[in-house]
Formats: structure tokens, C-alpha cells, sequence
């Protein structure tokens, strides 16, 4: 199966999708840590490896995928360029994808969330001013997926996230 957490940058993606590795015992590649590391290694600006960094993780999510491995990807999946990668490597590979989308329905606890988020090396980390910019352009969903608010507690997220994904398992 392919898991895909995807929201916007401080919503709570990378904490779930870090439970929910530990829970299924699988790998979860991050958009972000993949392009931070082309930073690091001189690669590009970020205009340059955004899109790079996307393929990155679809070919080492395919390697996993085609091991018999699941797989989590971790990443703000905004643009439907994004989304549609996934349903291609989903169907290349024949199988199952799971969008799981995270949100943060209180902007206190999320701009708290935003501004003391821990930091990636070599990554710039988005400002609340440029969270709500995306959020106003942010394109709507129309797979089918999960939406999990990360007000919630992680346990209580990381319970409707495996409950979710053993339903859609299920023939």
C-alpha cells in the first residue's frame, strides 16, 4: 500500500506519518528531507529541486513498493501535479493508495505549531504568514481520503489513520 499524508506545511503530516511507520513498521520518505538534502549537497535552488525532490521519494517509494513493502510519503501534495504522481506510481505498481490529509482546525494551536516547529538542516521553514498564503491557494480534494485534524490527540489520530487504512484494505 501507498500511505500518503499530505497537508499543509506545520498541520501535523510528519508526526502522524511518523506514527503511523512505527505502527505499520514501514518506511516514511519526506518531500522536505529529501530536498533539504540536495540543498546541502549544493544541488540546486529551491525552485530548481522542488519538483526533483517529488521524483526522489516516487522512485525510492517504487523500490520499497516493489519489494512488497508499504510505504509512507510525507508531503504537502498541493498541486495536483503532485497527486496525480501518486496515482500513477500507485497503478504502475499495482497497489493500493491512501490519501490521508492533515489539517489544524484551531489557527492558535497551529500558528504555535508553525513558528516553533522543529527545524530540518538546510531547509527554510515557512512562516504563519506564508501557511495561510498557501491555505488561500491551496486546491481543493477530490480523492477519496481521510482527513484527520491534528487538534486531536496523536494516539486518537494515529488510531482513525490505522482504522481507516484496515477498512481500505479489506476486499
Amino acid at each position: 500500500m501507498l500511505i500518503v499524508i499530505a497537508g499543509l506545511p506545520g498541520a501535523g503530516k510528519s508526526t502522524l506519518a511518523v506514527d503511523l511507520g512505527q505502527a505499520l513498521g514501514c518506511a516514511v520518505l519526506g518531500v522536505d528531507e529529501a530536498e533539504a538534502a540536495m540543498w546541502r549537497a549544493g544541488v540546486g535552488a529551491p525552485a530548481d529541486t522542488h519538483h526533483a525532490a517529488y521524483l526522489v521519494v516516487g522512485a525510492l517509494a517504487a523500490e520499497q513498493l516493489a519489494m512488497g513493502h508499504d510505504v509512507i510519503v510525507d508531503a504537502v501534495n498541493g498541486p495536483e501535479q503532485a497527486r496525480a504522481q501518486w496515482r500513477e506510481l500507485a497503478n504502475q505498481m499495482g497497489v493500493h493508495l491512501r490519501f490521508i490529509v492533515v489539517e489544524c482546525s484551531d489557527d492558535g494551536i497551529y500558528r504555535d505549531r508553525v513558528e516553533r516547529r522543529p527545524r530540518i538542516d538546510g531547509f527554510p521553514e515557512p512562516t504563519w504568514k506564508g501557511v495561510l498564503r498557501r491555505r488561500a491557494e491551496f486546491p481543493p480534494w477530490t480523492d477519496a481520503r481521510l482527513t484527520i485534524d491534528s487538534v486531536n490527540s496523536r494516539e486518537a489520530n494515529t488510531d482513525a489513520a490505522l482504522e481507516y487504512l484496515k477498512k481500505e484494505r479489506s476486499p
